[in-house]
């Protein structure tokens, strides 16, 4: 604990661990952050809160010395620095967790924790290492493996690397940005118990997210932002949601859903049919339909399969058994190519490993996947490509409307809107959608929202899937549950209350793990051919 953390009480205030004064940033033309102050003390949580491109994650980054600001000054308990860069800012205890994970998908979960500061003996992780991150997942409480390879691990997971990284470097400041993004809600609460920890311990953490819930549960103090601007910084105890809101818009905004288009009749032959659909990666039984113009959903909790039911649906995951039909046609062997061809596309969920090429234009991505359609006798019609191209930009309301600068320069939930405009230029007939609002802010949602519903409304089929269940209860006109592999039930999303979804999923989850129990201890006879979502079914309604 700091001599500063440990001191009594006073009535002046503590001196500041970090301090930012008048900081200004611009990114070519674009003006990021505009004279903003921000000051962190010792022991306490310090969020920030804005819409995307409010400049939150730029101020961050500068904390953390990824960036260089433009004009402003940088404090250190209270002594000025002068060059300030990622190694001078984590010499004096302060580092980042990205909202996009820095990490090395071939080397293991400790290999990636100490990378940097590790100590080797014949290239061979030595034993006072696996001891000290045994000491950090005593403090994180986390569990993972520390031999298991990072890329095997899913996003949640690999978010829980970075945290336990920024722990092994002996951190004053921890700037965390977005860390509850890939997170379920009990992995959120256990982050929430390690930030309060460090804070215990004298260390602060700088908190931006775009979950105001979060912030208010976990936060000191918050500061709004808007439009690379300082709104208000204040005690998070008066603050509420709706507080927070009308501060990051500048006017007052019902986060709520759009009117469902009309479901389609159930006589109208569907797009998409999947029976008994097994995988290479873990699908042991998935049945579903759409139909043109419907939306459907996924619901089920992180590790369920919902994301291997559609990478194998768009052939990115081998289908293994049962049978996948798009408009009347077997795919039998397909690729994500045959797919798209067909016009069928997935945006996925991780958009920078999957989506996005950073170091190109937004302009470049959006096309990028559909190139043929601007292109004649191999030369690109750059005309043509700017004008679908500024439509998309002003449909999903992308900001700053620059898609000539590289995609990298802008905010998460901006290329988050990149990587959708991408799969949409090509105007498909189904569109499979992986966390399709991660990283984005409150203002920016109902715009998704409403682009997903005027795809419905246009007679594109849509499979959503997302971990904020209101949002496939809120949008979609089925939803099939979905656990360990398997789709289990049918329901109505318009009749299924979040508390209720969560029993059955979570009821489910419960079945499984005795199905797996029963089956190691040799009593479960495979050959038996039980009908998972019968059994399923019949145990949630007694």
């Amino acid at each position: 604990m700091s001599a500063d953390s440990a001191a009594p009480a006073q009535s002046s205030p503590r001196r500041a661990v970090l301090d930012l004064s008048g900081i200004t940033k611009r990114f070519g033309g674009t003006l990021a952050l505009d004279r903003v102050d921000l000051t962190v003390t010792p022991g306490s949580v310090h969020a920030l809160v804005g819409e995307n491109g409010a400049g939150k994650s730029t101020l961050g980054k500068i904390a953390a010395g990824i960036y260089t600001p433009d004009a402003g000054g940088i404090s250190v308990s209270g002594r000025s620095v002068g060059r300030w860069d990622t190694v001078r800012a984590q010499r004096q205890g302060i580092v980042m967790i990205a909202q996009e994970l820095s990490l090395v998908r071939d080397l293991t979960v400790a290999q990636n924790v100490f990378l940097g500061i590790e100590e080797h003996r014949a290239g061979i992780l030595r034993r006072d290492q696996r001891r000290r991150f045994a000491a950090l997942d005593e403090v994180a409480q986390f569990g993972l493996d520390p031999s298991a390879r990072l890329g095997d691990l899913r996003i949640a997971d690999q978010q829980k690397v970075e945290i336990l990284r920024a722990l092994a470097r002996d951190a004053k400041v921890i700037v965390m940005d977005e860390p509850t993004s890939s997170l379920t809600a009990h992995e959120t609460q256990r982050l929430h118990e390690v930030v309060r920890r460090l804070t215990a311990q004298g260390r602060s953490v700088v908190y931006v997210s775009h979950f105001l819930e979060s912030v208010l549960e976990v936060s000191d103090t918050v500061t709004v932002m808007r439009d690379g601007r300082r709104i208000r910084t204040g005690s998070a105890r008066d603050e509420t949601k709706r507080s927070l809101v009308e501060a990051m818009l500048g006017r007052e905004l019902a986060v709520t859903f759009p009117p469902r288009p009309p479901a389609p009749a159930a006589d109208v032959q569907p797009l998409l049919v999947a029976t008994d659909m097994a995988s290479d990666n873990g699908v042991r039984s998935a049945t579903l339909a759409v139909r043109p113009g419907e939306i459907v959903g996924l619901l089920g909790l992180v590790g369920s399969g919902r994301t291997e039911i559609a990478r194998a649906l768009v052939g990115v995951d081998r289908v293994t058994a049962g049978t996948v039909v798009l408009d009347g046609q077997g795919l039998g062997r397909t690729s994500p190519r045959r797919s798209r061809d067909a016009g069928l596309v997935m945006v996925p969920e991780d958009r920078h490993g999957q989506g996005l090429v950073l170091a190109r234009s937004m302009s470049e991505n959006m096309t990028l996947a559909f190139l043929g359609r601007f292109s004649r006798w191999g030369l690109v019609d750059r005309r043509r490509e700017r004008r679908r191209v500024g439509e998309l930009v002003e449909q999903l309301q992308v900001r700053p409307a620059r898609p000539e600068l590289p995609v990298q320069g802008f905010s998460g939930g901006n290329q988050q809107k990149a990587l959708l405009a991408k799969w949409l230029v090509g105007e498909p007939r189904l569109v499979i959608l992986d966390e399709p609002t991660r990283g984005v802010d409150v203002g920016a949602k109902f715009a998704i929202y409403e682009l997903i519903v005027a795809l419905a409304r246009r007679g594109v089929g849509v499979l959503i899937i997302s971990s904020e269940h209101e949002e496939v209860l809120g949008l979609a006109h089925r939803a099939h549950l979905v656990c360990a592999g398997r789709t289990f039930d049918e329901v109505d999303p318009a009749h299924l209350s979040p508390e209720d979804l969560l029993r059955r999923l979570f009821a489910a989850q419960d079945d499984a793990a005795g199905e797996s129990a029963d089956s190691a201890a040799g009593t479960h006879d495979p050959g038996l051919g039980v009908d998972v979502s019968t059994s399923h079914s019949e145990e949630l309604t007694r």
